[in-house]
């Protein structure tokens, strides 16, 4: 029997939100709804939100209007909010009056009780499992699966903790069945993900479980499948796990570590729990035992207090390393956090302009590293196909925050497919290739 009513999804905000809005879908598809491709279908408008940051919460309120537009045609349609937004406080609620529902990170599975009357929660304590119903949302061979929620290292410039709650960790074996079930179902890149995944189990002392051991257990899972690390922290690895890193064929050189500044006396203002000397070695250890290392990080300018000479310094720090991947924000204070209150916070103007600086250099350097690559072969995964061009990627690159790979002649290449390809130019930063040959496995 065909359902008759429908709901449209929005998921704006990071990877980890994504996977919450994978497990809204598949709840709601079991309680008897179905998926509308297009708001005018639906009589549910979802909005999975973001608030990290005012950017993050101007596209949610941008969202949250059309979705009221949507239901000004017909009034009897509900609206749904989810997500980071909800936990933000109750004031930003009063600005969106057109809003039916609010739901909360214990809500991600509650919509259908919800709808049906039941009282939204406002706690932060769910925690899915490899049991729990799930829509893959992404590309069919690219699946992310998040190993823990929330976070203890409460930075002074975050408020992660306060929307996402204290780290919860999976237990280990259940997120072991989760990777079994997505590569036996033809995923070729697991994409691990949590506010910080180098604290999967410190929440959970004496059960053994950390990221080294779940890396090694990835290990002896069979097929033909990578592994990609987002968000690690540098003050969280250990000799252990960087030798697990080293020796694996499964996980890719990559690795995601947010340092966020290099001068002491910000590291420490931002209660990073690490200092300019324990990021210096740890970089160098990387490099030493992990070939082909691949670094993304990104970095935070005009904190408060930040001098000209601070700035320099960074500057020079992130010239020595010449990272491969880089992304800066210029600072925002958050209300309710710690850095917000502190005294001399740079103009709005002197955070941008900063910030502004640097990638400026970094579009340089990767340019030039791009040009570099120019007749090398490189192994690439194709995410898509778009008339006679194939967009892939290869090891440096994660899904929607990196660059791409354009193979020209795209016949007989299919998404998923594993190549082996010559690169022959340059887009900007992202590169242009050629297909050598499929790559089987």
């Amino acid at each position: 029997m065909q359902t008759e009513k429908y709901f449209y999804l929005v998921s704006l905000g990071c990877p980890k939100n994504l996977v919450d809005s994978e497990i809204i879908a598949a709840n709601l598809l079991e309680a008897g709804w179905g998926l509308a491709m297009t708001p005018d279908m639906a009589q549910l408008y979802i909005i999975n939100t973001c608030a990290f940051i005012p950017s993050a919460r101007q596209e949610a309120a941008e969202e949250i209007n059309c979705a009221s537009q949507w239901k000004e045609e017909e009034p009897e349609r509900k609206i749904i909010v989810t997500g980071c937004l909800s936990q933000y406080g109750k004031d930003i609620r009063k600005e969106f009056p057109q809003v039916d529902f609010w739901a909360g990170v214990d809500d991600v599975v509650r919509l259908p009780e919800i709808l049906n009357g039941a009282a939204p929660s406002a706690g932060c304590s769910y925690l899915h499992s490899a049991d729990t119903p799930m829509l893959q949302l992404t590309m069919p061979h690219v699946a992310y699966v998040k190993i823990a929620d929330g976070c203890n290292n409460c930075c002074s410039y975050c408020i992660i903790p306060r929307l996402r709650g204290k780290l919860r960790s999976r237990p280990m074996a259940d997120v072991l069945a989760e990777i079994s079930g997505l590569v036996s179902n033809g995923v070729k890149e697991i994409i691990i993900i949590a506010q910080d995944v180098t604290a999967f189990g410190m929440d959970r002392p004496g059960s053994g479980d950390s990221l080294a051991g779940l890396l090694t257990q990835i290990e002896k899972i069979d097929g033909d499948f990578k592994v990609r690390l987002l968000y690690t922290h540098p003050a969280h690895y250990t000799d252990e796990l960087i030798s697990v890193l080293a020796q694996s064929k499964k996980v890719m050189p990559y690795l995601d570590m947010p340092l966020q500044h290099i001068s002491d006396r910000i590291l420490k203002a931002m209660n990073r729990h690490i200092d300019t000397a324990g990021i210096k070695t740890l970089l160098k250890k990387l490099r030493q035992n992990i070939p082909g290392l691949v670094l993304r990080t990104t970095f935070i300018t005009g904190l408060p207090g930040e001098t000209e000479e601070e700035f320099a310094e960074l500057e020079e720090f992130i010239r020595e390393q010449k990272f491969e991947r880089l992304g800066v924000f210029p600072y925002a204070p958050e209300p309710g956090s710690k850095a917000a209150a502190m005294p001399d916070i740079p103009s709005a103007e002197t955070a941008a302009a900063r910030a502004e600086k640097i990638m400026k250099a970094q579009v340089a350097r990767m340019k030039r590293r791009s040009t570099a690559l120019i007749g090398t072969q490189m192994e690439v995964l194709v995410d898509q196909i778009d008339e006679d061009i194939a967009i892939a990627r290869g090891v440096w690159d994660a899904p929607d925050i990196d660059n791409v790979v354009y193979i020209v002649n795209a016949a007989r290449i299919k998404e998923g497919d594993r190549l082996l390809v010559r690169i022959t130019s340059r887009h900007d930063c992202d590169l242009v290739a050629e297909k050598i040959q499929k790559i089987k496995k």
